[in-house]
């Protein structure tokens, strides 16, 4: 028996799109990929995979080609990313980018991947100072 809920909700920043998913997913990984980066502004991506049809969506995401296969989601009226599609790699599924979910707790990260493209200072997060708030405003 367990309290977790069987599903997750997330949305974009504005919240012109709003999803639910299932919260037993095929994976969930911190992605360091260039990529990934670049298209979140953020050192590292989480990726939840779940199939396509689990996900429950409102609002119409824009969709760009960022590679031959690779496909992101996102809104179009904020720039959240949203998800990631790719047929190739995984046909039938889609990659929810973890942080946009409204209790990214629901579902924890199980691994870190592209690894060899992390920024460096990234391995040394635990030996940064840390602020549970805004430094002097805590």
């Amino acid at each position: 028996m367990t309290d977790s809920p069987a599903r997750a909700s997330g949305q974009c920043h504005c919240g012109a799109i709003r999803y639910s998913m299932p919260t037993t997913v095929e994976h969930h990984a911190l992605c360091h990929c260039s990529d990934c980066r670049r298209h979140a502004g953020a050192p590292m991506v989480g990726w939840a995979l779940v199939a396509e049809a689990d996900l429950e969506l409102s609002g119409t995401p824009k969709i760009y080609a960022s590679s031959e296969h690779g496909r992101r989601h996102f809104c179009g009226d904020c720039g959240t990313g949203l998800f990631y599609t790719n047929d190739q790699i995984f046909p039938g599924k889609i990659d929810v980018q973890s942080g946009t979910l409204d209790d990214p707790d629901l579902i924890p990260a199980g691994a870190q991947i592209q690894v060899a493209e992390r920024i460096g200072w990234m391995e040394k997060l635990d030996e940064m100072p840390s602020f549970t708030r805004y430094p002097g405003m805590e």
